[in-house]
């Protein structure tokens, strides 16, 4: 399993996700206040991923501890 404090952070908040994996890359997409947001990572070779979770509208890569980058945004909201 990928993208785990991510996971636990959202089951702590009571917030319905999806959870797939494939060829090791993680995979969460989530709702929040009507807007639709998506996590996906990149694959081990090349560490990071991909979101909307900072402009909704707009995807954005995260690198280096990108779980926990994606995590500080979250917990803003």
């Amino acid at each position: 399993m990928r993208l785990e404090r991510i996971q636990k952070y959202l089951k702590q908040k009571g917030w319905d996700y999806a959870y797939g994996e494939e060829n090791g890359c993680g995979s969460i997409d989530f709702w929040h206040k009507g807007l639709s947001y998506h996590i996906w990572e990149y694959p081990p070779e090349e560490p990071g991923c991909e979101s909307n979770v900072r402009s909704v509208g707009r995807q954005e890569e995260f690198e280096g501890d990108y779980e926990q980058q994606i995590l500080d945004i979250l917990k803003t909201w």
